[in-house]
């Protein structure tokens, strides 16, 4: 599940030459007198004996060469890797290092960029990347037409018989995926919507493809209902839990007869439902300097509205571990609320909320996530198996938040340069602050915008004023058209008219977007501001100014308006967006949710002292 605004996504095609760290002489190496758990169990004091990047041995005063770097492990646990088994990365390459640094030393994305991904996993499979978490992929997710995952701007395949099911899964085995999924089977209802998805037997046609090819098939659902239809249709595993009604006997019943896995992601619906641990990681001073500003706006960033009911998701797992179905975790990163490595730290607290022990949520990030998904070569500290170390003080084993107090991390023996990782985004964050410093922008001391007066859609600064519409979990797209039409407000000539059309069940927008930079998304420093101020009538609908900020991330907040039959002037303070438009990269005037047609004028726009 992907929840990010698409039209301002931005994907990487390359990746940044220092990214081509490759395997050095660092990688033999012994761990001394260190609390160990291996993925499956606790050993209270051992050694770890690392050669060339693979585990040699695991034992008590383990004899190694007398020059071999020690490290001194006391006090202290080693643990696998974790593995996050769930994420998209969408084409960034600094997501997988952030991860890396916070000691998530494998992703599994259920939803890539497929020639990013192929690139990577390639290459990775070469002995590069080092210094990015290892990517295992699904190139992308089988959905139905119009379904979740076609509002991203990439070419999704769609499914609509059982034919195309075939169709789709072969070419995607063709492309490399390592698995079939997330396989999207979600309608919309837990959001009061209606969006298209695949019909029972086109799931259960994708899901026998998948298994055709020996690959697992993986189902996002998001609703009981759809769990249920899931696991009937034969899923190996479901990528989400549900938060729309609690866990019922028949949903148990179905789970113990198929024992499919399940992985919850609670970091994702706690924040759906309002219960977001993302504020709380941004602000942890262990977590900080390895986030990003894109990380940290992230995890700040919440739904337009709650959606479910948070304790029903952690019911559920309470009764699917009675039931001893595997439960492995995942963060669904990067939406709304979390954060590439900093959320998967989080989902493991979150699993221990609902009762599990911390050991167990260790295993579910670790050997249970490893073995569901066919890792056999990681998960585990375990002699033959790769050196993917994440060295924590403390005991996360008793105390699950210990987990957050990374030492060290190694990825084939070789130790993440966390401090130089530190240092660069140190550097970043100070080179935005001095960004968000800087003079404002040629042509915007007045704070006018625009009057329309010269019968264009340009504006005294930035790029002008350009349509604007998309949709966040699929559906037909909105329609958007802006023009400039006559009699204007307070006895103006001119004004910009919006209107479109959202079709039914769609959460989609449709508006004006007006670009204050001098290229899509450039964020511009407007903070002598304090109000947006305009002039507008229409057809007595309730309309939303959509604001866009670096810091808050790829979700615009919101604020409403009436334009109502005759003009009126509305006056909005920019501190109720939650900025202070130091980094203003956008504002969207423009119905949101809104089925039929509509239309409404603005006029005189305004950014006021």
């Amino acid at each position: 599940m992907k929840l990010v605004m698409p039209a301002f996504i931005v994907l990487l095609a390359g990746i940044p030459a220092n990214a081509q760290a490759t395997k050095g002489d660092h990688n033999t190496f012994v761990v001394r007198n260190v609390r160990i758990f291996d993925g499956r169990r606790v050993i209270p004091q051992g050694d770890v004996f690392v050669e060339n990047g693979m585990i040699r041995a695991v034992g008590s005063n383990l004899r190694t060469p007398k020059d071999l770097p020690a490290i001194d492990g006391r006090g202290r646990t080693l643990l696998p890797g974790l593995i996050d088994g769930h994420v998209h990365t969408m084409g960034e390459a600094e997501f997988l290092r952030s991860a890396l640094a916070l000691g998530v030393t494998t992703e599994l994305d259920m939803g890539a960029a497929p020639q990013f991904a192929d690139r990577i996993e390639r290459e990775q499979a070469e002995g590069k990347y080092l210094d990015l978490a290892d990517l295992r992929s699904s190139r992308t997710q089988p959905t139905a037409p119009d379904g979740h995952g076609t509002e991203y701007g990439l070419r999704i395949p769609t499914v609509s018989s059982p034919e195309e099911a075939r169709a789709v899964v072969d070419s995607l085995v063709a492309e490399g995926a390592d698995f079939i999924g997330e396989i999207v089977y979600d309608d919309g209802s837990e959001y009061g919507l209606h969006i298209p998805t695949l019909s029972r037997e086109n799931l259960r046609a994708v899901i026998d493809a998948a298994h055709a090819h020996g690959k697992l098939a993986v189902v996002h659902v998001l609703s009981l209902q759809g769990a249920k239809d899931a696991i009937a249709a034969g899923a190996d595993g479901l990528v989400h839990l549900f938060a729309d009604r609690p866990a019922d006997d028949e949903f148990i019943a179905l789970a113990r007869q198929h024992h499919p896995f399940v992985m919850p992601t609670l970091s994702l619906l706690g924040s759906m439902a309002g219960a977001s641990a993302g504020p709380v990681l941004a602000a942890d001073p262990r977590l900080e300097p390895y986030l990003n500003s894109t990380a940290i706006a992230d995890l700040g960033t919440s739904l337009p509205r709650p959606v479910g009911t948070y304790r029903y998701a952690q019911d559920a797992v309470r009764r699917l571990r009675a039931a001893r179905i595997p439960i492995l975790a995942g963060t669904d990163a990067h939406n709304a609320g979390t954060a590439h490595g900093a959320s998967l730290l989080s989902e493991l607290q979150l699993l221990v909320n609902t009762g599990m022990t911390p050991s167990e949520a260790l295993e579910s990030a670790t050997s249970v996530n490893a073995s569901s998904f066919g890792l056999e070569d990681r998960g585990e500290i375990l002699p033959g198996k790769r050196a993917d170390l994440l060295l924590v003080d403390g005991d996360p084993t008793s105390s699950i938040a210990d987990i957050f107090n990374t030492v060290g991390v190694w990825k084939l023996g070789v130790p993440v340069d966390r401090e130089g990782y530190r240092a660069t985004l140190g550097k970043e964050k100070d080179a935005e602050r001095l960004a968000r410093q800087a003079a404002p922008p040629a042509g915007s001391v007045s704070g006018l915008i625009s009057d329309f007066e010269d019968g264009t859609t340009s504006a005294k600064f930035g790029m002008g004023w350009h349509p604007s519409a998309g949709r966040l979990l699929g559906g037909p797209c909105p329609v958007a058209e802006i023009l400039v039409a006559d009699s204007g407000a307070i006895g103006s000539k001119k004004a910009l008219r919006i209107a479109g059309e959202i079709k039914p069940g769609v959460f989609g927008w449709a508006g004006a977007m007006f670009v204050p930079g001098s290229v899509p998304m450039a964020p511009v420093n407007l903070s002598g501001k304090k109000t947006i101020c305009f002039w507008t009538r229409g057809d007595g609908r309730t309309y939303q100014v959509m604001l866009l900020s670096k810091r808050r991330g790829s979700m615009p907040v919101m604020r409403s308006f009436t334009s109502g039959s005759g003009w009126s002037k509305i006056v909005m303070p920019i501190s109720a967006f939650g900025t202070d438009a130091s980094d203003l990269q956008g504002l969207i005037f423009a119905g949101v949710a809104l089925p039929g047609h509509f239309a409404f004028v603005i006029d005189d726009v305004r950014l006021e002292d």
